[in-house]
């Protein structure tokens, strides 16, 4: 090991970054589905050669991969260990087991070995969600699955490539195995151009820095992200901190389930302890216990935001996480809905940091994707699939408002514009704007939340939906209000509109030609008191439309005109005698 200087540090972090950046570039300019290709839900990284844990991941990939590519690596390395496999150059592993791997099926892991002087130094990895893998519903977010083989296909780790020699049978079972074959096939192609970039450039850097240079900066950065957290951690004061949260039900059973968060500070350790979790249910909103902990590790560098991106952050946290609960469950358990979970996992974290560190916390945000896809029939017989994911407000924080129809914060993804999305499907947005009143009032409200009506241009179609907070408002934080339901609306009948039974999750919704399903989402949760709020701020909402005249009195106790002009002595008086 070489003891490096700052500098020499810096400039090595920012090279092996640079890698992972590039990787990430390049599968979003190849990807053919709109999903990584404009949305950039996919991620790369360089893995520990022995224990699979991250080393570096680029700033662009998914930040709950983070966790999740970690236990997916270190899959193929006991498989290796267990079947005795002599790994290669130019081996690559192709998977997307969620259970051991973490996510759900549609995120497909290509794993390669790298290989210096003989030895493997480390693992490069890239994951991406592809658009179809089979199952009941296209675009796999099936809210009604009750195992996994409802889901999608299910691969464990098989060979990709061995020796730089293309398996084509393994890419004939996943095209015959997915409704967007051609979309399968190019998606995994730009994965597989993604590894030989970052094989290419990690090969680079060592020839000009040499092994033991970057080695030392690998365990340095390590360690570096294990000091600071554990630092940060210490100047929490020791205690048992609590919070609960609810999903609206598993898509089978209309009942709420819990997650229940305990925060134990003890000097410089942290345990988050989800023993008062619900118990796995039928439904698809269960996840494994990889993804839990990649998703606390998505919160922790939310609330910790200067800690470096890698394994080190998990070093000074213990987790206790009950087999029974929904948050750890095996095959054959169906997990596709596991973006709603981790969702609540982070809102949960949210909500006991704030209790400890008000100044580090902030409100929920809106707390669900809302994915939805619409598929059909072309004319001339072609299969489309349209699967998309949904903004809303982000919570309000210390030093100032939420983001108004932001992405969910499990990622650094974007919301599929609608320009690319009209250009590839059969489909009219007639409305994308914010929801007024949707965001939570406090001092320093919530974000806006928004809606969205989406018209059939084809002859007919289905859709389907699987979302969540249909029943529980994303919460605020140090007495700011929660943000407004999502809500779901559908044609039924002659000129007659419904809502889903399950209220945020929907099968088979058959609609004709010209009909429009419409989607409101929730906007973030408030922080701090919403009577703490300045009325000229207020009035401010009102004249851009973020808040209703009405809401203003109602929520604020400010008397403001539609047009945002504020009565300044009536809203002393209201403050007044309220």
């Amino acid at each position: 090991m070489q003891k490096l200087d700052p500098v020499m540090l810096a400039v090595l972090k920012g090279r092996l970054e640079q890698i992972a950046d590039e990787m990430d570039a390049t599968l979003f300019r190849s990807a053919f589905n709109p999903i990584i290709a404009e949305a950039h839900d996919a991620s790369h990284g360089l893995y520990h050669a022995k224990t699979g844990e991250t080393l570096i991941q680029g700033k662009s990939g998914l930040p709950v991969f983070v966790g999740a590519m970690s236990f997916a690596v270190k899959m193929v390395i006991d498989k290796v260990e267990v079947e005795n496999i002599v790994l290669k150059q130019g081996d690559v592993f192709v998977f997307n087991d969620p259970y051991e791997g973490g996510t759900h099926l549609s995120d497909f892991k290509l794993v390669k070995p790298f290989f210096h002087e003989g030895e493997i130094f480390c693992f490069l990895a890239s994951v991406g969600h592809w658009h179809d893998v089979g199952g009941n519903v296209p675009g796999n977010y099936n809210p009604v699955a009750t195992e996994c083989y409802q889901e999608g296909m299910l691969i464990p780790p098989v060979f990709l490539y061995k020796e730089g020699v293309l398996n084509e049978d393994i890419i004939a079972i996943l095209q015959s195995n997915s409704r967007l074959p051609g979309s399968l096939y190019g998606d995994l192609n730009g994965q597989v151009s993604a590894l030989d970039l970052g094989d290419r450039r990690l090969k680079d850097l060592l020839q000009e820095y040499g092994k033991e240079k970057i080695t030392s900066a690998l365990v340095e950065l390590n360690q570096s992200a294990a000091r600071l957290m554990a630092s940060y951690i210490s100047d929490l004061p020791n205690g048992t901190y609590s919070a609960e949260d609810w999903l609206d039900n598993d898509g089978i059973i209309d009942e709420p389930l819990k997650i229940g968060l305990d925060i134990i500070i003890a000097d410089n350790r942290m345990t988050l302890d989800f023993s008062r979790t619900s118990a796995a249910c039928d439904g698809p909103v269960n996840i494994s216990r990889s993804t839990c902990i990649a998703s606390c590790y998505v919160a922790l560098k939310h609330i910790f935001r200067e800690v470096p991106a890698n394994a080190g952050v998990l070093e000074p946290i213990d987790f206790i996480i009950p087999e029974d609960s929904l948050l750890s469950v095996g095959r054959p358990k169906p997990v596709c809905g596991y973006t709603e979970t981790i969702l609540r996992v982070i809102d949960v974290m949210f909500q006991v940091i704030s209790q400890v560190a008000p100044e580090m916390s902030n409100g929920c945000a809106y707390g669900t994707i809302n994915a939805l896809s619409m598929a059909g029939y072309r004319k001339n017989g072609v299969r489309w699939v349209m699967f998309s994911f949904f903004g809303g407000g982000h919570g309000g924080h210390p030093n100032g408002d939420g983001l108004n129809h932001g992405n969910a914060p499990i990622s650094t993804a974007t919301i599929p514009p609608l320009e690319i999305l009209e250009a590839a499907y059969p489909i009219r947005f007639t409305r994308w704007a914010l929801r007024p009143d949707s965001g939570g009032p406090g001092k320093n409200r919530g974000g806006c939340g928004a809606i969205y009506e989406i018209e059939l241009l084809e002859e007919k179609a289905d859709a389907f939906l699987f979302g969540e907070r249909g029943k529980f408002g994303p919460p605020g934080v140090i007495g700011g209000e929660s943000g407004a339901l999502n809500k779901f609306s559908y044609p039924t009948g002659v000129n007659g509109e419904t809502s889903p039974p399950m209220v945020s999750k929907m099968v088979g919704i058959h609609l004709e030609q010209n009909q429009r399903i419409r989607l409101e989402t929730p906007g973030g949760g408030g922080y701090g008191d919403a009577f703490e709020r300045d009325p000229k701020l207020v009035a401010e909402d009102v004249r851009l439309g973020y808040v209703t005249a009405n809401s203003a009195f109602e929520n604020y106790r400010c008397s403001v005109s539609d047009d945002g002009i504020l009565d300044q002595q009536e809203t002393d008086r209201l403050r007044e005698t309220s």
